[in-house]
Protein backbone atom coordinates (compact mmCIF):
# COMPACT_ATOMS: atom_id res chain seq x y z
CA UNK A 1 0.00 0.00 0.00
CA UNK A 2 1.04 3.60 -0.55
CA UNK A 3 1.18 4.87 3.03
CA UNK A 4 2.25 8.36 1.97
CA UNK A 5 -1.00 8.88 0.04
CA UNK A 6 -3.03 8.26 3.18
CA UNK A 7 -0.67 10.43 5.23
CA UNK A 8 -1.30 13.30 2.82
CA UNK A 9 -5.06 12.86 3.15
CA UNK A 10 -4.85 12.86 6.94
CA UNK A 11 -2.71 15.99 6.87
CA UNK A 12 -5.23 17.72 4.60
CA UNK A 13 -8.02 16.82 7.00
CA UNK A 14 -6.03 17.89 10.07
CA UNK A 15 -5.54 21.34 8.56
CA UNK A 16 -9.34 21.77 8.58
CA UNK A 17 -9.86 20.72 12.20
CA UNK A 18 -8.28 23.79 13.75
CA UNK A 19 -5.05 23.69 15.79
CA UNK A 20 -6.87 22.27 18.83
CA UNK A 21 -9.39 20.14 16.98
CA UNK A 22 -9.55 16.35 17.17
CA UNK A 23 -11.26 13.85 14.88
CA UNK A 24 -12.47 10.41 15.98
CA UNK A 25 -13.40 7.86 13.32
CA UNK A 26 -14.24 4.16 13.71
CA UNK A 27 -14.28 1.63 10.93
CA UNK A 28 -17.45 -0.28 10.09
CA UNK A 29 -18.78 -2.86 12.55
CA UNK A 30 -18.81 -6.51 11.65
CA UNK A 31 -22.30 -7.67 10.69
CA UNK A 32 -23.70 -11.06 11.65
CA UNK A 33 -25.25 -12.94 8.71
CA UNK A 34 -26.82 -15.84 10.56
CA UNK A 35 -26.29 -18.01 13.63
CA UNK A 36 -22.49 -18.09 13.77
CA UNK A 37 -21.21 -16.46 10.56
CA UNK A 38 -20.64 -12.85 9.57
CA UNK A 39 -21.05 -11.03 6.30
CA UNK A 40 -17.78 -10.45 4.46
CA UNK A 41 -16.22 -7.45 6.18
CA UNK A 42 -15.80 -4.17 4.34
CA UNK A 43 -14.09 -1.22 6.00
CA UNK A 44 -15.97 2.06 6.49
CA UNK A 45 -15.34 4.25 3.43
CA UNK A 46 -14.25 7.32 5.41
CA UNK A 47 -11.94 5.21 7.56
CA UNK A 48 -10.39 3.43 4.59
CA UNK A 49 -9.99 6.72 2.69
CA UNK A 50 -7.79 8.04 5.50
CA UNK A 51 -5.91 4.87 6.42
CA UNK A 52 -5.95 2.17 3.74
CA UNK A 53 -6.48 -0.22 6.67
CA UNK A 54 -9.01 -2.99 6.07
CA UNK A 55 -9.11 -4.81 9.42
CA UNK A 56 -12.23 -4.67 11.62
CA UNK A 57 -12.40 -3.26 15.16
CA UNK A 58 -10.21 -0.24 14.43
CA UNK A 59 -10.36 3.50 15.20
CA UNK A 60 -8.47 6.55 13.93
CA UNK A 61 -7.83 9.65 16.01
CA UNK A 62 -6.40 12.67 14.17
CA UNK A 63 -5.46 15.91 15.93
CA UNK A 64 -5.20 19.40 14.50
CA UNK A 65 -1.40 19.32 14.74
CA UNK A 66 -1.39 16.46 12.22
CA UNK A 67 -0.75 13.55 14.59
CA UNK A 68 -2.58 10.26 13.95
CA UNK A 69 -3.22 7.51 16.48
CA UNK A 70 -4.56 4.11 15.40
CA UNK A 71 -6.36 1.71 17.69
CA UNK A 72 -6.46 -1.80 16.23
CA UNK A 73 -6.72 -5.44 17.20
CA UNK A 74 -3.65 -6.75 19.04
CA UNK A 75 -1.67 -9.66 17.72
CA UNK A 76 -3.29 -12.95 18.76
CA UNK A 77 -1.73 -16.07 17.30
CA UNK A 78 -4.71 -18.28 18.12
CA UNK A 79 -7.28 -15.94 16.51
CA UNK A 80 -5.01 -15.33 13.53
CA UNK A 81 -5.14 -19.06 12.75
CA UNK A 82 -8.88 -18.67 12.25
CA UNK A 83 -9.31 -15.13 10.95
CA UNK A 84 -6.04 -14.15 9.27
CA UNK A 85 -2.89 -12.22 10.10
CA UNK A 86 -3.28 -8.92 11.94
CA UNK A 87 -0.95 -5.95 11.55
CA UNK A 88 -1.01 -5.25 15.27
CA UNK A 89 -0.12 -2.04 17.14
CA UNK A 90 3.66 -2.58 17.08
CA UNK A 91 3.91 -2.81 13.28
CA UNK A 92 1.16 -0.30 12.46
CA UNK A 93 3.25 2.92 12.57
CA UNK A 94 5.78 1.62 10.05
CA UNK A 95 3.17 -0.14 7.90
CA UNK A 96 0.50 2.57 7.81
CA UNK A 97 2.50 5.73 8.47
CA UNK A 98 0.61 6.61 11.67
CA UNK A 99 2.35 8.29 14.59
CA UNK A 100 1.22 5.89 17.30
CA UNK A 101 -0.84 2.73 17.65
CA UNK A 102 -2.44 0.93 20.56
CA UNK A 103 -4.66 -2.06 21.13
CA UNK A 104 -8.32 -1.27 20.56
CA UNK A 105 -8.88 -2.69 24.03
CA UNK A 106 -7.14 0.43 25.38
CA UNK A 107 -9.41 2.88 23.53
CA UNK A 108 -11.32 4.02 26.63
CA UNK A 109 -8.07 4.40 28.52
CA UNK A 110 -6.44 6.71 25.96
CA UNK A 111 -9.31 8.78 24.50
CA UNK A 112 -9.92 11.09 27.49
CA UNK A 113 -6.27 12.05 27.50
CA UNK A 114 -6.30 12.75 23.77
CA UNK A 115 -9.43 14.88 24.15
CA UNK A 116 -8.08 16.90 27.09
CA UNK A 117 -7.15 20.41 25.92
CA UNK A 118 -8.96 20.21 22.58
CA UNK A 119 -11.57 22.84 21.75
CA UNK A 120 -13.61 20.85 19.17
CA UNK A 121 -14.25 17.16 18.70
CA UNK A 122 -15.19 15.98 15.21
CA UNK A 123 -16.83 12.68 14.34
CA UNK A 124 -19.19 11.52 11.56
CA UNK A 125 -22.78 12.23 12.54
CA UNK A 126 -25.50 9.61 12.11
CA UNK A 127 -23.24 6.97 10.54
CA UNK A 128 -22.22 4.71 13.45
CA UNK A 129 -24.82 3.54 15.93
CA UNK A 130 -23.77 4.40 19.47
CA UNK A 131 -20.84 6.64 18.49
CA UNK A 132 -22.40 9.81 19.93
CA UNK A 133 -22.99 8.05 23.25
CA UNK A 134 -19.41 6.78 23.27
CA UNK A 135 -18.04 10.28 22.69
CA UNK A 136 -20.32 11.68 25.40
CA UNK A 137 -18.87 9.13 27.81
CA UNK A 138 -15.31 10.23 27.11
CA UNK A 139 -16.26 13.89 27.49
CA UNK A 140 -18.05 13.21 30.77
CA UNK A 141 -14.95 11.50 32.14
CA UNK A 142 -13.13 14.79 31.51
CA UNK A 143 -15.85 16.98 33.01
CA UNK A 144 -15.58 15.31 36.40
CA UNK A 145 -11.93 16.36 36.48
CA UNK A 146 -12.23 20.04 35.52
CA UNK A 147 -11.31 21.08 39.09
CA UNK A 148 -7.93 19.43 38.45
CA UNK A 149 -7.32 21.52 35.33
CA UNK A 150 -8.70 19.37 32.51
CA UNK A 151 -10.07 21.24 29.49
CA UNK A 152 -13.17 19.80 27.81
CA UNK A 153 -13.91 20.41 24.11
CA UNK A 154 -16.74 22.94 23.86
CA UNK A 155 -17.79 22.09 20.28
CA UNK A 156 -18.99 18.90 18.63
CA UNK A 157 -18.79 19.00 14.82
CA UNK A 158 -19.70 16.72 11.93
CA UNK A 159 -16.63 15.15 10.34
CA UNK A 160 -18.64 14.20 7.25
CA UNK A 161 -18.55 17.82 6.03
CA UNK A 162 -14.81 18.18 5.34
CA UNK A 163 -14.40 14.53 4.36
CA UNK A 164 -17.25 14.70 1.84
CA UNK A 165 -15.61 17.67 0.13
CA UNK A 166 -12.26 15.90 0.02
CA UNK A 167 -13.73 12.70 -1.42
CA UNK A 168 -15.80 14.54 -4.04
CA UNK A 169 -12.71 15.42 -6.10
CA UNK A 170 -10.90 12.26 -7.17
CA UNK A 171 -7.10 12.35 -7.41
CA UNK A 172 -5.07 10.58 -10.09
CA UNK A 173 -4.87 7.33 -8.09
CA UNK A 174 -8.61 7.27 -7.55
CA UNK A 175 -9.32 8.03 -11.21
CA UNK A 176 -7.05 5.20 -12.37
CA UNK A 177 -8.67 2.76 -9.94
CA UNK A 178 -12.15 3.74 -11.10
CA UNK A 179 -11.16 3.38 -14.76
CA UNK A 180 -9.96 -0.15 -14.04
CA UNK A 181 -13.14 -0.97 -12.10
CA UNK A 182 -15.26 0.32 -14.99
CA UNK A 183 -13.29 -1.74 -17.50
CA UNK A 184 -13.74 -4.93 -15.48
CA UNK A 185 -17.47 -4.23 -15.20
CA UNK A 186 -17.74 -3.50 -18.92
CA UNK A 187 -16.18 -6.85 -19.77
CA UNK A 188 -18.58 -8.56 -17.36
CA UNK A 189 -21.56 -6.96 -19.15
CA UNK A 190 -20.20 -8.14 -22.50
CA UNK A 191 -19.86 -11.66 -21.15
CA UNK A 192 -23.49 -11.69 -19.94
CA UNK A 193 -24.81 -10.30 -23.23
CA UNK A 194 -23.04 -12.89 -25.30
CA UNK A 195 -24.06 -15.76 -23.04
CA UNK A 196 -27.73 -14.80 -23.33
CA UNK A 197 -27.70 -14.88 -27.12
CA UNK A 198 -25.54 -18.00 -27.28
CA UNK A 199 -27.78 -20.04 -24.97
CA UNK A 200 -30.97 -18.96 -26.73
CA UNK A 201 -29.50 -19.82 -30.12
CA UNK A 202 -28.65 -23.26 -28.75
CA UNK A 203 -32.22 -23.73 -27.53
CA UNK A 204 -31.19 -23.75 -23.89
CA UNK A 205 -33.23 -22.37 -21.01
CA UNK A 206 -31.85 -19.05 -19.77
CA UNK A 207 -32.57 -17.64 -16.32
CA UNK A 208 -31.60 -14.32 -14.80
CA UNK A 209 -29.22 -16.09 -12.44
CA UNK A 210 -27.26 -17.48 -15.39
CA UNK A 211 -26.39 -13.94 -16.44
CA UNK A 212 -25.73 -12.86 -12.86
CA UNK A 213 -23.23 -15.71 -12.55
CA UNK A 214 -21.32 -14.39 -15.58
CA UNK A 215 -21.04 -10.97 -13.97
CA UNK A 216 -19.75 -12.35 -10.68
CA UNK A 217 -17.28 -14.65 -12.43
CA UNK A 218 -15.74 -11.82 -14.44
CA UNK A 219 -15.58 -9.49 -11.44
CA UNK A 220 -13.57 -11.98 -9.41
CA UNK A 221 -11.57 -13.30 -12.35
CA UNK A 222 -10.11 -9.84 -12.83
CA UNK A 223 -9.37 -9.14 -9.17
CA UNK A 224 -12.41 -7.23 -7.97
CA UNK A 225 -13.07 -7.91 -4.31
CA UNK A 226 -16.87 -7.87 -4.58
CA UNK A 227 -19.81 -6.29 -6.41
CA UNK A 228 -20.29 -2.62 -5.63
CA UNK A 229 -23.99 -3.32 -5.00
CA UNK A 230 -26.56 -6.05 -5.54
CA UNK A 231 -26.65 -6.66 -9.28
CA UNK A 232 -29.89 -5.98 -11.14
CA UNK A 233 -30.58 -8.56 -13.85
CA UNK A 234 -34.13 -7.94 -15.01
CA UNK A 235 -35.72 -9.82 -17.91
CA UNK A 236 -38.84 -8.64 -19.70
CA UNK A 237 -41.34 -6.79 -17.51
CA UNK A 238 -38.98 -7.04 -14.52
CA UNK A 239 -36.95 -4.22 -16.11
CA UNK A 240 -39.78 -1.85 -15.15
CA UNK A 241 -38.96 -2.47 -11.46
CA UNK A 242 -36.20 0.03 -10.76
CA UNK A 243 -34.45 -1.86 -7.94
CA UNK A 244 -35.21 -5.39 -9.09
CA UNK A 245 -32.61 -7.96 -8.05
CA UNK A 246 -31.25 -10.82 -10.11
CA UNK A 247 -33.59 -13.74 -9.50
CA UNK A 248 -34.83 -16.85 -11.28
CA UNK A 249 -37.16 -15.42 -13.93
CA UNK A 250 -36.76 -16.85 -17.44
CA UNK A 251 -34.96 -14.81 -20.10
CA UNK A 252 -37.20 -15.18 -23.14
CA UNK A 253 -36.46 -14.89 -26.83
CA UNK A 254 -37.81 -11.56 -28.08
CA UNK A 255 -37.64 -9.74 -24.72
CA UNK A 256 -35.18 -7.18 -23.45
CA UNK A 257 -32.82 -7.71 -20.51
CA UNK A 258 -31.71 -4.83 -18.29
CA UNK A 259 -28.48 -5.36 -16.33
CA UNK A 260 -27.36 -2.76 -13.78
CA UNK A 261 -24.14 -4.07 -12.26
CA UNK A 262 -20.67 -2.93 -11.33
CA UNK A 263 -17.71 -4.25 -9.40
CA UNK A 264 -15.83 -2.70 -6.52
CA UNK A 265 -12.06 -2.58 -6.89
CA UNK A 266 -9.72 -1.59 -4.05
CA UNK A 267 -12.50 0.33 -2.36
CA UNK A 268 -13.90 2.10 -5.45
CA UNK A 269 -17.18 1.39 -7.20
CA UNK A 270 -18.26 1.22 -10.82
CA UNK A 271 -21.89 1.43 -11.92
CA UNK A 272 -22.98 0.42 -15.43
CA UNK A 273 -26.38 -0.32 -16.93
CA UNK A 274 -27.00 -1.81 -20.33
CA UNK A 275 -30.26 -2.97 -21.88
CA UNK A 276 -30.09 -5.50 -24.69
CA UNK A 277 -32.30 -7.94 -26.63
CA UNK A 278 -32.05 -11.38 -25.06
CA UNK A 279 -31.60 -13.01 -28.50
CA UNK A 280 -29.33 -10.28 -29.87
CA UNK A 281 -31.85 -8.52 -32.13
CA UNK A 282 -34.05 -5.54 -31.19
CA UNK A 283 -37.65 -5.53 -32.31
CA UNK A 284 -39.02 -2.37 -33.92
CA UNK A 285 -40.73 -0.95 -30.79
CA UNK A 286 -37.75 -1.90 -28.62
CA UNK A 287 -35.37 -0.13 -30.98
CA UNK A 288 -37.57 2.97 -31.09
CA UNK A 289 -37.49 3.42 -27.33
CA UNK A 290 -33.86 2.36 -27.02
CA UNK A 291 -32.71 4.99 -29.52
CA UNK A 292 -34.75 7.60 -27.63
CA UNK A 293 -33.04 6.77 -24.32
CA UNK A 294 -29.62 6.79 -26.00
CA UNK A 295 -30.35 10.20 -27.55
CA UNK A 296 -31.26 11.52 -24.13
CA UNK A 297 -28.04 10.14 -22.68
CA UNK A 298 -26.01 11.78 -25.45
CA UNK A 299 -27.64 15.09 -24.57
CA UNK A 300 -26.77 14.57 -20.91
CA UNK A 301 -23.15 13.70 -21.76
CA UNK A 302 -22.83 16.91 -23.76
CA UNK A 303 -24.11 18.85 -20.74
CA UNK A 304 -21.57 17.27 -18.37
CA UNK A 305 -18.60 19.63 -18.27
CA UNK A 306 -16.80 21.94 -15.86
CA UNK A 307 -18.82 25.01 -14.99
CA UNK A 308 -22.14 23.27 -15.64
CA UNK A 309 -24.54 22.49 -12.82
CA UNK A 310 -25.11 18.97 -11.53
CA UNK A 311 -28.73 19.27 -12.66
CA UNK A 312 -27.88 20.22 -16.25
CA UNK A 313 -27.51 16.60 -17.49
CA UNK A 314 -30.87 15.72 -15.96
CA UNK A 315 -32.57 18.72 -17.54
CA UNK A 316 -31.08 17.80 -20.93
CA UNK A 317 -32.26 14.21 -20.53
CA UNK A 318 -35.81 15.20 -19.59
CA UNK A 319 -36.22 17.51 -22.58
CA UNK A 320 -35.17 14.81 -25.07
CA UNK A 321 -37.28 12.12 -23.38
CA UNK A 322 -40.32 14.37 -23.11
CA UNK A 323 -40.18 15.26 -26.79
CA UNK A 324 -39.66 11.62 -27.70
CA UNK A 325 -42.65 10.51 -25.64
CA UNK A 326 -44.77 12.94 -27.63
CA UNK A 327 -43.27 11.84 -30.94
CA UNK A 328 -43.84 8.09 -30.42
CA UNK A 329 -47.26 8.52 -28.84
CA UNK A 330 -46.53 7.52 -25.26
CA UNK A 331 -47.95 10.92 -24.33
CA UNK A 332 -50.92 12.44 -26.17
CA UNK A 333 -50.05 15.99 -27.19
CA UNK A 334 -53.77 16.81 -27.30
CA UNK A 335 -53.92 16.03 -23.60
CA UNK A 336 -50.53 17.09 -22.23
CA UNK A 337 -49.60 19.88 -24.66
CA UNK A 338 -46.13 20.85 -25.84
CA UNK A 339 -42.78 19.59 -24.62
CA UNK A 340 -42.55 22.59 -22.28
CA UNK A 341 -45.96 21.71 -20.89
CA UNK A 342 -44.85 18.10 -20.36
CA UNK A 343 -41.78 19.27 -18.44
CA UNK A 344 -43.70 21.82 -16.37
CA UNK A 345 -46.41 19.33 -15.41
CA UNK A 346 -43.94 16.44 -15.08
CA UNK A 347 -46.22 14.33 -17.26
CA UNK A 348 -43.10 12.40 -18.34
CA UNK A 349 -42.90 11.04 -14.77
CA UNK A 350 -45.20 8.16 -15.73
CA UNK A 351 -42.36 6.70 -17.80
CA UNK A 352 -39.24 8.32 -16.29
CA UNK A 353 -39.32 8.73 -12.53
CA UNK A 354 -35.71 8.97 -11.33
CA UNK A 355 -32.84 11.41 -11.57
CA UNK A 356 -30.23 11.08 -14.29
CA UNK A 357 -27.23 10.56 -12.06
CA UNK A 358 -25.47 10.55 -8.70
CA UNK A 359 -21.94 10.93 -7.39
CA UNK A 360 -19.76 7.83 -7.70
CA UNK A 361 -16.65 6.90 -5.76
CA UNK A 362 -15.90 4.68 -2.78
CA UNK A 363 -19.66 4.31 -2.33
CA UNK A 364 -21.86 3.62 -5.34
CA UNK A 365 -24.03 6.53 -4.22
CA UNK A 366 -21.04 8.52 -3.10
CA UNK A 367 -20.83 11.34 -0.60
CA UNK A 368 -20.71 15.01 -1.58
CA UNK A 369 -23.13 17.91 -1.54
CA UNK A 370 -25.47 18.31 -4.48
CA UNK A 371 -25.91 22.01 -3.77
CA UNK A 372 -23.23 24.63 -4.45
CA UNK A 373 -21.54 25.50 -1.11
CA UNK A 374 -20.74 29.05 -2.21
CA UNK A 375 -24.44 29.70 -2.90
CA UNK A 376 -26.04 27.79 -0.04
CA UNK A 377 -27.94 30.86 1.16
CA UNK A 378 -29.66 31.46 -2.18
CA UNK A 379 -33.05 29.82 -1.88
CA UNK A 380 -36.24 29.89 -3.89
CA UNK A 381 -39.62 28.25 -3.58
CA UNK A 382 -41.35 26.14 -6.19
CA UNK A 383 -44.53 24.12 -6.30
CA UNK A 384 -44.20 20.46 -7.20
CA UNK A 385 -46.53 19.80 -10.12
CA UNK A 386 -47.36 16.24 -9.02
CA UNK A 387 -47.70 16.54 -5.24
CA UNK A 388 -48.66 20.18 -4.89
CA UNK A 389 -46.08 20.59 -2.15
CA UNK A 390 -43.99 23.73 -1.83
CA UNK A 391 -40.31 22.85 -2.11
CA UNK A 392 -37.22 24.87 -1.21
CA UNK A 393 -34.65 24.95 -4.00
CA UNK A 394 -30.97 25.88 -3.79
CA UNK A 395 -28.48 26.27 -6.64
CA UNK A 396 -27.14 22.93 -7.83
CA UNK A 397 -23.47 21.99 -7.51
CA UNK A 398 -21.09 23.42 -10.10
CA UNK A 399 -19.17 20.58 -11.78
CA UNK A 400 -15.38 20.60 -11.48
CA UNK A 401 -12.64 18.41 -12.99
CA UNK A 402 -12.12 15.31 -10.86
CA UNK A 403 -15.76 14.83 -9.94
CA UNK A 404 -17.28 11.50 -11.00
CA UNK A 405 -20.99 11.01 -11.60
CA UNK A 406 -23.24 8.54 -13.35
CA UNK A 407 -25.36 9.42 -16.38
CA UNK A 408 -28.34 7.05 -16.43
CA UNK A 409 -31.53 8.01 -18.26
CA UNK A 410 -34.25 5.44 -18.74
CA UNK A 411 -37.78 4.74 -19.82
CA UNK A 412 -40.19 2.27 -18.21
CA UNK A 413 -43.51 1.46 -19.83
CA UNK A 414 -46.03 -0.43 -17.75
CA UNK A 415 -49.38 -1.39 -19.25
CA UNK A 416 -51.84 1.46 -18.72
CA UNK A 417 -54.89 2.96 -20.44
CA UNK A 418 -53.87 4.91 -23.50
CA UNK A 419 -50.42 3.31 -23.75
CA UNK A 420 -49.84 1.47 -27.03
CA UNK A 421 -49.57 -2.27 -26.45
CA UNK A 422 -46.43 -2.57 -28.58
CA UNK A 423 -44.53 -0.70 -25.83
CA UNK A 424 -45.96 -2.58 -22.85
CA UNK A 425 -43.46 -3.98 -20.31
CA UNK A 426 -40.43 -2.44 -22.01
CA UNK A 427 -37.90 -1.13 -19.50
CA UNK A 428 -34.69 0.50 -20.73
CA UNK A 429 -31.85 2.21 -18.87
CA UNK A 430 -28.40 3.17 -20.15
CA UNK A 431 -25.81 4.15 -17.55
CA UNK A 432 -22.18 5.21 -17.79
CA UNK A 433 -19.59 6.51 -15.34
CA UNK A 434 -18.44 10.02 -16.24
CA UNK A 435 -15.27 11.71 -14.98
CA UNK A 436 -15.45 15.48 -15.36
CA UNK A 437 -12.34 16.69 -17.21
CA UNK A 438 -10.96 20.12 -18.09
CA UNK A 439 -12.91 20.18 -21.35
CA UNK A 440 -15.94 17.94 -20.83
CA UNK A 441 -16.22 14.43 -19.46
CA UNK A 442 -14.60 11.03 -19.93
CA UNK A 443 -16.97 8.06 -20.08
CA UNK A 444 -14.92 5.46 -18.27
CA UNK A 445 -17.41 2.64 -18.84
CA UNK A 446 -17.69 2.64 -22.61
CA UNK A 447 -15.71 -0.57 -22.86
CA UNK A 448 -19.13 -2.13 -23.35
CA UNK A 449 -21.03 -0.92 -26.45
CA UNK A 450 -23.99 1.39 -26.14
CA UNK A 451 -25.11 1.88 -29.74
CA UNK A 452 -27.89 -0.54 -30.72
CA UNK A 453 -26.12 -1.72 -33.89
CA UNK A 454 -22.91 -2.32 -31.93
CA UNK A 455 -24.78 -4.33 -29.30
CA UNK A 456 -26.34 -6.52 -31.98
CA UNK A 457 -22.95 -7.05 -33.62
CA UNK A 458 -21.40 -7.95 -30.27
CA UNK A 459 -24.11 -10.49 -29.54
CA UNK A 460 -23.67 -12.13 -32.93
CA UNK A 461 -20.02 -12.78 -32.14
Amino acid sequence: MNASMYQQRRAALAAQLGPKGIAILPTAPEQQRNRDTDFLFRADSYFYYLSGFAEPKAWLVITGDGKTTLFCQPKDLEREIWDGIRVGPDAAPATLGVDAAYSVDALDEHLPGLLDGCDAVWYPFATHKGLETRVDGWLNSLRVRVRYGTLVPEQVRDLCGPLDEMRLIKDAYEQDTMRRAAQISAEAHIRAMQLSARMLRAGQEVREYHLDAELLHEFRRQGSQYPAYGSIVAAGANACVLHYRADAAPVRDGELVLIDAGCELDGYASDITRTFPANGKFTGPQRTLYDLVLASQNAAVAATKPGARFTDPHDATVRVLAQGMLDVGLLDKNTVGTVDDVIASRAYFQFYMHRTGHWLGMDVHDCGAYTEPSEIGNTSERRDALTGQTLISRPARILQPGMVLTIEPGIYVRPAPGVAEQFHNIGIRIEDDALVTATGCELMSRGVPVDADAIEALMRA
